[in-house]
């Protein structure tokens, strides 16, 4: 890779701890949660059955799947770092999984969430390849607790191993 380009890309170039940025908000609908439901065959009522949910759940009403929080980080993050996913110039991140990953409160339908990432460093693995650390902090908008903390890792492919700079 190009180092000048490495050292303008805040992942790569950046140090633990440094604030990569905070997302927009965006609201969690009992749409976006009866949706979630369906598609991963999860009809559970205490996310998707409001009379049932507000009468015998734990928290009054109907609040996301924690796999949909643990789901929205993708989106939160690419919207903070306005990342163009055609764009393989600087290369891919690749999801490689999470530590640390806690689910603390839960998201009510109809709250908004955001998403607040840290970089939390870099290591190589036994393959060679660069193994980014994000910290990820998931808040509900006006919560004193966040929805869900962890360290999200990405695996950096170099440009080289993108298909030949396909970008368009």
């Amino acid at each position: 890779m190009d180092i000048a380009k490495e050292a303008h890309d805040p992942i790569l170039s950046g140090r633990l701890g440094d604030l990569l940025g905070i997302s927009d908000w965006i609201e969690i609908d009992q749409a976006m949660i009866n949706e979630f439901g369906e598609l991963t065959r999860d009809i559970d009522p205490m996310h998707m059955d409001t009379e049932w949910a507000t009468k015998f759940g734990p928290f009054g009403g109907t609040t996301a799947f924690g796999f949909l929080t643990i789901s929205m980080l993708t989106h939160l993050f690419r919207s903070m770092a306005e990342q163009d996913l055609r764009n393989v110039d600087f290369g891919l991140f690749l999801n490689y999984g999470f530590d640390k990953l806690r689910l603390v409160s839960p998201v009510p339908s109809g709250s908004r969430i955001r998403g607040r990432f840290e970089h939390g460093g870099i290591r190589e693995d036994d393959g060679g390849r660069r193994i980014v650390k994000i910290l990820c902090e998931v808040e509900v908008e006006g919560k004193e607790r966040p929805a869900l903390v962890c360290e999200w890792l990405s695996a950096w492919l170099p440009p080289e191993s993108c298909g030949g700079n396909a970008s368009t």
